[in-house]
């Protein structure tokens, strides 16, 4: 019933002119269509253990739901698809602010709940596609944060391009973005200054990403916030066959940031260099990070503190502070060799040193330690079904100390 409620409406719907041929144009349109919900429970408490906190506890406690219907394409020279998104969370439990749901200052709380939705216009013509509206990027310079309950939607237009072989070509604006604690599209700001100073023209960029070989490959792209602050990313990864099942990936990735136009943030100092070396072993994955940051400020980042995953070390906390030097390691391991398929364990510690905070103020460090099991039920009724736990220790010599743990249970209804 729903699946022929949707056809109807989009044969109804003629879009962008391609009703000539009603039944041959919308075929693909409807029938290469899916219709998803993704649930998620969310738990997450957060206890400060370092004595004289001004909070002792933050937590919540949530249930959320991420509707995606996802169209096909017209069968027209050039094709034409209509994309929406729909997202609820429900505030189960609240203790104060933990960033992860909206929160009233004025009256102490998070919102009992929040939603948001929209749709992409969608069109292809051989191996370039360009989509106007919602979007979840993964690129340098903009990705989204699925780390919480609802994710962070961007809406813009970015068009993409195939055209040569080995070689994928993205360029578009942003203009705004709903953060995860969020039910409103805002403009662009940097996280940590007022969001009236926002950029009144988005963000643009464009980039390329070439796989010159199998192993390897080579990727730039430049994104400017106008009069906030200008980014330039370039990354390469290599990955090498060592015999005997063992298998190495390289990757170095430099960021070069700079305030723009009129600098409504103030000046921006800061490069980034993350370098990573990952060792696989059948089941066992092994993984080594140097981070560091040069300049006199921190990696900027936008709006309501969204990640930059490029970042190798970005973890609880991001590793990103002026000046810091950063070292990683990490571990991973699939039960699956050991006859249970679907569960998976990984940790990793990251001790961050050298933090400058000022003329006269001692250098700051810190450090994290992170576990997470997660399990996926393989058959059965259940199937799909995921819970998983994350546990948190962050310790910092002038900051705040805390421990954190996360309950996750998730399932995917896949409609059609």
């Amino acid at each position: 019933m729903l699946y022929s409620s949707f056809a109807r409406s989009f044969k109804y719907l003629g879009l962008m002119g391609a009703v000539a041929s009603p039944v041959a144009a919308y075929a693909d349109l409807v029938d290469d269509s899916h219709l998803k919900v993704d649930m998620r429970n969310f738990y997450l408490d957060r206890n400060f253990t370092k004595s004289g906190a001004k909070v002792p506890q933050v937590g919540n406690w949530s249930q959320g739901f991420d509707l995606q219907f996802t169209s096909g394409y017209t069968d027209t020279p050039v094709a034409f698809g209509l994309d929406v998104d729909a997202q609820y969370a429900l505030r189960l439990d609240s203790t104060g602010n933990d960033g992860t749901l909206p929160y009233n200052a004025a009256k102490g709380m998070t919102s009992k709940d929040y939603s948001r939705a929209g749709a992409t216009f969608k069109m292809k013509y051989s191996k370039t596609e360009l989509k106007i509206g919602d979007m979840r990027p993964e690129l340098p310079v903009a990705w989204h944060d699925p780390s919480r309950q609802l994710d962070t939607i961007f809406q813009g237009a970015v068009v993409e391009s195939k055209e040569i072989d080995n070689l994928t070509l993205t360029g578009g604006r942003f203009w705004s973005a709903v953060t995860r604690e969020s039910s409103d599209h805002e403009k662009f700001y940097k996280f940590g200054s007022k969001d009236s100073l926002d950029s009144d023209k988005g963000m643009d960029f464009g980039g390329a990403v070439w796989n010159a070989t199998p192993r390897f490959q080579a990727s730039y792209f430049y994104g400017v916030v106008h009069d906030i602050y200008r980014q330039q990313y370039y990354g390469l990864a290599h990955t090498t066959d060592l015999g005997n099942g063992y298998g190495l990936r390289a990757d170095v990735r430099w960021f070069d940031n700079k305030e723009d136009g009129e600098a409504l943030s103030g000046d921006i100092d800061n490069r980034a260099l993350s370098t990573g070396l990952t060792l696989t072993k059948g089941p066992h994955r092994t993984s080594l990070v140097y981070q560091r940051m040069f300049g006199q400020s921190m990696f900027p980042t936008l709006n309501g503190y969204i990640p930059q995953f490029y970042l190798l070390n970005w973890a609880n906390q991001p590793f990103m502070r002026p000046q810091e030097r950063s070292w990683g390691v990490g571990y991973a391991y699939d039960f699956a060799a050991m006859g249970i398929p679907g569960l998976t364990f990984s940790t990793r510690y990251i001790k961050g040193t050298d933090i400058k905070r000022g003329d006269a103020l001692a250098d700051e460090t810190e450090n994290e330690r992170d576990l997470a099991l997660r399990y996926v039920v393989q058959s059965g009724a259940l199937k799909g079904l995921g819970l998983e736990w994350k546990n948190y220790m962050v310790k910092q010599r002038y900051g705040n100390d805390f421990d954190e743990n996360r309950l996750i249970t998730s399932y995917t209804w896949k409609v059609w």
